[in-house]
Order: C-alpha cells, then structure tokens, then sequence
C-alpha cells in the first residue's frame, strides 16, 4: 500500500498551513513514496495477505484510528512508518530536533502523556519486527501488542482500538518482511558475491574489542539472529537502548535512538573513540562497506500512477467483502470513511491546472474524477446501508464497486494519466 500513507498524511506544502494543527514549517514528506514497498512474509509463503493483515493495514494507514489533533492534520501510523519503513524526513518544529526524529511525549497531540521535555526519537523501520523484541528503543514493553495499543491511545490520543482492530494491526506489522538481501546467506555470513574489503570489514565486525576480548560488534548484533540480541545496552549515547537490527539499515538513517548520525562512518567513528577501538582509516572503511553490504535489500518495482494508487485503495477497502458478511458495523465504517477520503485526494491528481488556457486533456481529467466520484458515492451508501441494518444492499453495493473499480475506472484512469499530477 505504498502511496497510501501519504494520500492520508498532508504533504509539506500543506503541513503547517491553517487547515491543519501543525506548526509552521512542518515537513510530512512529500516524497515518501520513494521508499522501498513492504514484502509481506504471508504472500510469499501462500501468495495472499490474511484479512487480518489487510484490516490492520487500513487501521495503520487511517487517520481515524488516532487522536483529534492527529486526524485533523491527516496524520496516521503511516505519515512516520511509510510503507512499514521509516520517515527520515518528518520533521516537525517543537517536536523534531532534524528530519527523522519526532518526540512522542508531547502536548500537541495528547497533553495528559507531555512529559515537557523535547527528547525525540528516530521513527524505527517495522520490517522484521516480529524478529526484534523487545520493542521501543529503550526495550520498555515486551510485547508489540502492548506497543501498538501505547502509541495509539497514549502517544497520539486515539479512542481505545477494539481487540480485533489491535490484533490485526499487530498481524499487518508481523507480516512485513525484511527487504531479501542476496549479499547475505541465511546465517547473515556474507555471500560468496561479497568484495574484499566487505569480507576484511566481516572481520573486524568480529574481533574482540581491545580492551574487552568478551565484546565485539557481532556480540550484540548477533547475524544469525537478525543482528539483535534482544538487550538493551549503554554505549555512550545518553542511557540504555536496545540493540538495533542492521538487516535493511541503508534504508533507515538516521541512526542511534536520537538521530544524531547520518552514516555508518559517523557510528563507526563513535564506537572508533568510545571503545578506544584503533581502527585505521582503511578499516573505517572496510567496516563500514561491510555495514552497507549487511543493510541493503532488493526494493520491489512500483510506480507511482493513478492505477497503481486505485488498486492500493482496493486493497484497503477489500476487507468489506468479510465486514459486510460479518455485520461488522466497526470495520465498514473505518473501510467506507478511509476509502472515500483516498478517492477524493486521488480525484485532485486528475484536476484542471488552475491559471491556464490549455484545454489538452481535460475531458479524460473530468471522466476520471466523474468516475472515482461514483465509487465515492458507492462507498457512502454502504455505509448508510450498514447502518440502517441493511447487509444485503450492501453486498450488493460493494460487489458493484468491484465490477467498477477493477473494470471500467481504471481504463478511464490510463486514459486520463499522461494529463495527470502523477506525471508532472
């Protein structure tokens, strides 16, 4: 669901504007999309995600499942976790001290949890997370489901999730895969592709410390275990934090729990001085080319377009074919609201340029918002007719947003895209 986190989160020219609570110069990056897609562990073992996984999918990539403050600034879990990856460019003044950092004790959008101190941390990549309990970056809370639920109702003043909502926001994080990464074999030894100098860098990764033979950087990012070891350490950043994984980590600077480096030679030149380590310049090198090696990952192909952003819509309101059949009025209601919220912003991708007499397009820019306001209209009255207890129109209504969304709009949408914003 790649584009979804930013069509629910503002983009940086409206982030901090009047429409929204955020303050002046907010960045919720515009540019998210760039980020690597999730691999989901479910569709490579049975080629399909559980409805449990698409559920919680929605929940995180909702505004409604937060806060006030959050909602009205269309912030959802997604705005900082894009495509189950971080956010390096969030920034938000007063509560971020750089792009990709974020205080979450904070009086903007849950005062009763401000602990009126600005201590931001870096947004955390979620790949792999079943892999890396404990969770938080000091390892506060053992289980994720426990995590997920602080976030939402503490963190950001979300209504209290129902279990099942929760559960299936825990099953959507625990099905994201680390990115495959084929410089590695399946113990996290480096692949016989690996060059000299990421094989000399493997080394160092494992030579006891100078001054503490018991103690070596593969002593706490253990490779055979997703480089964690599951404990919290103090080394000289400010207190005890858990160990990070560096599986995919080229994906995830800034690093340490605060942000304060951009690269792994910075992290290496910290723990160069911090544990008197007497790493020659070619060994900084090394090591951190072996570090490069250990955090890359192969990106699934995506390119952002109208069809592409439909079917990710689809996606999310699919779990109505299980809701409506469950009577679940919980489930249709976040479906319909979320769905209908995404089609209107994929409708302004298709609007005329304002200030221009160019004409070019602008039938097929019309039909293509004429045909994403019908499954607008289609989204509304399943909703009306969940509430008024009517199930049965509302299948029947969600089965024609089916036959609409996956047969005629899309080929109004190819025919409208070379006039699209998705191509400027």
């Amino acid at each position: 669901m790649l584009f979804i986190g930013l069509l629910l989160s503002a983009s940086s020219e409206s982030a901090g504007d009047a429409a929204t609570p955020l303050p002046a110069g907010s960045d919720l990056d515009a540019d998210a999309t760039t980020n690597p897609r999730e691999v989901f562990h479910s569709e490579s073992l049975r080629g399909r995600r559980s409805y449990m996984s698409n559920l919680g999918n929605l929940a995180f990539n909702s505004p409604y499942t937060l806060g006030d403050t959050a909602r009205a600034a269309h912030i959802s879990c997604a705005s900082c976790h894009v495509n189950g990856a971080s956010n390096p460019k969030l920034f938000i003044p007063g509560l971020s001290t750089r792009p990709g950092n974020f205080d979450t004790s904070n009086a903007l959008f849950n005062p009763k949890t401000d602990n009126g101190v600005l201590d931001p941390v870096t947004i955390p990549s979620l790949r792999g997370a079943r892999f890396l309990a404990p969770y938080g970056h000091d390892g506060r809370t053992a289980s994720l489901r426990d995590f997920v639920r602080n976030v939402v109702v503490n963190e950001f003043a979300g209504a209290e999730p129902s279990a099942e909502i929760l559960d299936a926001m825990v099953a959507y994080i625990e099905d994201i895969d680390f990115l495959p990464n084929p410089k590695l074999d399946a113990t996290g030894h480096l692949s016989a592709a690996a060059t000299p100098s990421q094989r000399h860098g493997e080394v160092l990764f494992r030579k006891p410390f100078p001054n503490d033979p018991a103690l070596s950087c593969a002593t706490c990012h253990v490779p055979s275990e997703a480089f964690v070891d599951h404990r919290q350490h103090d080394i000289g950043s400010g207190g005890l934090f858990k160990t990070p994984t560096l599986l995919n980590a080229n994906f995830a600077a800034p690093f340490f729990h605060d942000g304060r480096f951009d690269n792994f030679d910075q992290v290496i030149e910290h723990f160069n001085r911090v544990y008197s380590l007497g790493l020659a310049a070619q060994d900084r090198a090394d090591l951190a080319s072996y570090l490069s090696a250990v955090g890359d990952g192969v990106q699934p192909a995506y390119r952002l377009s109208g069809l592409n952003v439909l079917a990710d819509i689809n996606g999310f309101v699919s779990v109505l074919d299980i809701a409506v059949a469950r009577h679940d009025s919980e489930v249709i209601a976040l479906a319909t609201k979320s769905g209908r919220d995404l089609l209107q912003d994929l409708a302004g991708h298709y609007a005329d340029s304002a200030g221009t007499a160019n004409t070019e397009g602008a039938h097929e820019r019309a039909l293509a918002r004429t045909s994403i306001a019908a499954l607008v209209q289609i989204l509304q009255r399943i909703s009306s007719e969940a509430d008024a207890g009517r199930y049965g129109d509302a299948a029947s209504d969600y089965l024609n947003y089916r036959k609409l969304s996956f047969a005629t709009v899309p080929l109004v949408l190819q025919s409208a895209e070379r006039w699209s914003q998705f191509t400027q």
